[in-house]
Formats: C-alpha cells, structure tokens, sequence
C-alpha cells in the first residue's frame, strides 16, 4: 500500500516535471571535451505538456464507473480501502480549503514586495480569472455529466473531478508560470502545496484517486492554455482600452480582502 501511495503522488506531483523544461542549462566552453546535450525538441515537450494530463483525465472518466473499466474501478477502489485503513479518521480541518488559493496568494505577495514577474499585475489577473472560468467551467460540467459519488456518501455525485486538486494546481502553475524562472524553490513550494491539497482530500475521504488526479490534470492544462493564449488576445485588444484598466484592491466584510479589476472611462 505504502508503495501504491507513493506512485500516486508521484503521478500527483508530476507536473513539476515542467519545471525542468523551464530551466536553462548553462553554455559549456567550446574546448570542453563533454558534448553538449541535444536540444529538446520544443514541439515534442509541449506534446507530452498536453498528453500526459490529458490521458489523467480520460483514466479519471473510465474508472468511474464498471461499465468502461472494471479493472480501473476496482484498482479505485482498493487504493481507496487501503487508504483508509492508514488515514482513517484524517481530518484536514479545512486547510485543504485554504491550501488551494496558496500558490495564488504567494505569486501576490511576491508583486507587492516589488519582484517583477513575467506578466503585470493586471495581466496575471486577467489570465488568472480567465483561467479560473475555464476550470470552473471544464470541473463543474464533468461533475454533472459523471455523477461520480463521493468515497463518503453515495449520495452526492459530485466527486469526479477534484475541484480543490483543479483549483491547487491552476493557482500552482501560474505561480509556476510567473516567478519560476527567476525563482525555482517558488515552483517546488506551490506545486508541494498543491500536492498536499490533492493528498489531504484523498486521505480525507472525500475523492477517490482518480478525482485528484484528473483534477490536477485539469487545472494544469486550463492554466497552461490561458497563459500562453495571452499574448495573443492582448494584440486583439484595442491600445486604447489596455490602457483604461485597473486593479483595484478590494475588501469586503466577511470575505476579506481581494482585488477588482475596473475600467477608467
């Protein structure tokens, strides 16, 4: 079971992979007698970026129910029994809610102090909400159409995908996205965070394996398209308009503070 455990949040964490593919390896000198590595075909890796998500999610779908894998649903549920029989009773006390939005409230915190990312303020919002929308969007319409029930109560069919795991890594790939080239260890600890959360509704009881993999897949691929997708959209939109928008910070009682975005006639 440990070893079972163990692969999961490997496959959980593999995301992180993309970490590596961001980094530059430093020139060699032209006398060296070590050849230089080949260089990655960028095509290729941004193949195995869309792919290796991609099929989470497609073994996420099959295993919800016997009649497309007996095999997937039954290894579901066995990791689930065992699993249970380590973590039972594991309460998360509602980190796992907070969790989530950590690699989001990092990648703020870093442009408040002054360290300048990859995208403004204003754009990393903008790809954020949009991105958001777009999990939210892919999450909740997997969520009715499988009526997966939960590990818990077969009551409630709304636990295909994860939607913490989805929200995790989003939060975790733009944090990923904005300040991982400059700063490594702010890739590991968002992509940590969101491994714990994905751990934490597992152990909890609340998803089966297969939502949290499917849900990590999800936000990592909705995070992906949007910010890459940006460049592009931003071209589309008028000069005149991108200079009229603002960030405005926001509080409300009872639901703390945030940020608006608002438009300057």
């Amino acid at each position: 079971m440990r070893l079972r455990l163990s692969l999961f949040l490997l496959a959980l964490s593999s995301p992180m992979a993309h970490l590596a593919q961001a980094q530059q390896l430093p020139a060699l000198p032209a006398d060296s007698a070590i050849q230089a590595p080949r260089p990655v075909n960028k095509a290729r890796a941004v193949a195995l970026r869309i792919a290796v998500p991609s099929a989470l999610v497609a073994v996420g779908v099959l295993a919800h129910s016997p009649t497309y894998s007996t095999v997937l649903c039954q290894a579901k549920q066995d990791m689930q029994a065992e699993t249970q029989e380590i973590f039972r009773g594991f309460d998360a006390h509602g980190i796992d809610d907070y969790s989530r939005h950590a690699p989001l409230a990092l990648a703020y915190g870093l442009m408040a102090t002054g360290h300048r990312g990859e995208r403004s303020a204003v754009g990393f919002t903008l790809i954020y909400l949009a991105a958001h929308e777009l999990d939210e969007g892919i999450v909740s319409n997997l969520k009715r159409i499988t009526a997966e029930p939960r590990p818990y109560n077969a009551q409630d069919l709304s636990s295909f995908p994860s939607s913490h795991t989805s929200q995790a890594f989003l939060t975790a790939t733009l944090l990923h996205e904005q300040y991982g080239r400059q700063y490594p260890w702010v890739s590991v600890s968002g992509y940590a965070v969101a491994t714990a959360t994905g751990a934490m509704r597992l152990m909890g009881n609340k998803h089966w394996a297969t939502d949290v993999l499917a849900g990590a897949a999800i936000g990592f691929l909705s995070a992906e398209t949007v910010w890459h997708l940006y460049p592009a959209l931003t071209k589309a939109l008028p000069s005149r308009v991108a200079h009229k928008l603002l960030l405005v910070p926001t509080y409300v009682p009872g639901a703390g503070a945030g940020a608006a975005l608002a438009f300057r006639p």
